[in-house]
C-alpha cells in the first residue's frame, strides 16, 4: 500500500481482485481518438458553424420585432418622400451621412470639404488625401448606382472597389485567405433575415473579416445600401438606410447579436427620423425660395436654388462649375439670395467663402 494514500500497490492486489473505478481517480481518462473498440467508427467531431451563424440573429429579430417594424416604417416614409423629390435630395442626404460617418471613423471631414472634393477635386492635402478618397467612394455608393450583391468575384468586389485575391497579399498563412468569399458566405446564409437584420449582420461581419484598415466605412456603406432593399422597387427612392445622422450609436453595438441589433435599430430609427425632418425643412425652404425669386428673370436664380437643395454648403467655384454660369453672375446672384434671406455666408472671410441655405 502506498503510504498515506489508501491506494494499494499492484503487488498488494490479488490477481482476481478488482478495484472500483472511483478508486482510480489518479489515472488519465480515455482518449476519444485511441480508446475506440475494434471495428467501431470514431464519433464524429463537432462541425464548426457557418461564419456568423444566422440563428442568433433570427432570434434577435424575433425579440425586437416591434423595434424593427418601427424602423422599417420610417424608412418606408423616407423612400416615399424621395420618390417624389428632386434627385439632388438623395445627394444631400448622402453628403450628410458620409460626413457624419467620417467623424465615426476618425477622418473628421466637414460637408464643405467633401463637396469640394467630389465636385471639383480640390481641397485635398497630404494628410487628408486618403480620407477624401474614401469619402468620395462613399458618396458615389450612397447617392447612386446599383446595390451590392453577394458575388465575391464580381459585383461585391466592384462595389467595394477591391480586387478578388489581392486582399490577402502580405498576410500570414493563418490569415483569412479570401475575405470577399467569406463575406459572400455570410451574406448568402442569412438571406432569410429581414434586410435590416441582414444589414446589421453584414456590418459586423465585414468589420471582423475585412483586411486591417479602412473597412469601417465600407462596412457601414455596404450595410446601409443592403438595408434599402426592403422597399418595393428598390433604387427608385431612398438608396440607403441612414445610420449616422444623429451620431454613431447604431455602429457601436457590442456583445451578443441581440445587443448589437438593438443598438443598430435605435441608431437607425433616430437617423432616419432626422433625415425625414431635414427633408421637411428643405422642402419648406424650396417653397419659400421659389416664391422669393419669382420676380427675377434669367436661369441663374432657379439653378442656384436647385444647387442649394442638392448641397448643404456651396462655394462660388462650385456654383460656377455646377450651374455653368460665369463667376460674376454667380457672385451677383449669391449676394442677391443673401439679401433676400435665403442663404447665408458661413465662413466670415473675404476669400474662399462658403454659403449655406437657411433651412
Amino acid at each position: 500500500m502506498l503510504p498515506g494514500s489508501g491506494i494499494p500497490e499492484p503487488e498488494d492486489l490479488d490477481e482476481e481482485e478488482e478495484v472500483a473505478e472511483e478508486d482510480l481517480w489518479f489515472l488519465p481518462g480515455p482518449d476519444p481518438d485511441e480508446d475506440v473498440p475494434p471495428g467501431a467508427a470514431p464519433e464524429p467531431r463537432p462541425q464548426s458553424g457557418t461564419l456568423f451563424d444566422p440563428a442568433p440573429w433570427r432570434a434577435a429579430e424575433a425579440a425586437l420585432a416591434r423595434e424593427l417594424a418601427e424602423v422599417a416604417g420610417l424608412f418606408g416614409a423616407l423612400d416615399q418622400r424621395l420618390r417624389l423629390a428632386p434627385d439632388g435630395w438623395r445627394q444631400r442626404l448622402a453628403l450628410r451621412e458620409v460626413s457624419d460617418l467620417s467623424w465615426w471613423t476618425g477622418d473628421r471631414l466637414g460637408q464643405e470639404r467633401i463637396a469640394l472634393w467630389v465636385t471639383l477635386r480640390i481641397g485635398s492635402t497630404q494628410d487628408t488625401e486618403r480620407a477624401l478618397a474614401r469619402a468620395g467612394w462613399a458618396m458615389r455608393r450612397l447617392a447612386s448606382g446599383p446595390a451590392p450583391r453577394p458575388t465575391p468575384g464580381g459585383e461585391l468586389a466592384s462595389f467595394l472597389d477591391r480586387s478578388p485575391g489581392s486582399m490577402d497579399q502580405g498576410q500570414p498563412d493563418t490569415a483569412i485567405e479570401d475575405p470577399l468569399a467569406d463575406l459572400a458566405e455570410v451574406w448568402i446564409c442569412g438571406q432569410a433575415l429581414h434586410p435590416i437584420t441582414a444589414a446589421a449582420r453584414l456590418f459586423h461581419a465585414w468589420r471582423a473579416l475585412g483586411p486591417a484598415g479602412a473597412v469601417d466605412l465600407e462596412a457601414a456603406v455596404l450595410a446601409a445600401r443592403h438595408a434599402a432593399s426592403m422597399v418595393r422597387g428598390a433604387g427608385q427612392g431612398a438608396l440607403f438606410l441612414p445610420l449616422a445622422q444623429t451620431g454613431a450609436d447604431a455602429l457601436r453595438g457590442q456583445g451578443a447579436p441581440e445587443a448589437k441589433f438593438a443598438a443598430w435599430l435605435r441608431g437607425a430609427e433616430r437617423a432616419t427620423l432626422a433625415a425625414l425632418l431635414h427633408l421637411d425643412r428643405v422642402a419648406a425652404w424650396r417653397s419659400r425660395a421659389q416664391d422669393s425669386v419669382a420676380d427675377l428673370s434669367g436661369r441663374t436664380p432657379p439653378a442656384l436654388i436647385a444647387l442649394f437643395e442638392a448641397w448643404p454648403q456651396v462655394s462660388a467655384p462650385m456654383a460656377e462649375a455646377e450651374t455653368g454660369v460665369s463667376r460674376p453672375a454667380v457672385q451677383r446672384n449669391l449676394d442677391l439670395l443673401v439679401q433676400r434671406g435665403l442663404i447665408r455666408e458661413i465662413t466670415g472671410q473675404g476669400r474662399y467663402r462658403i454659403w449655406a441655405a437657411r433651412v
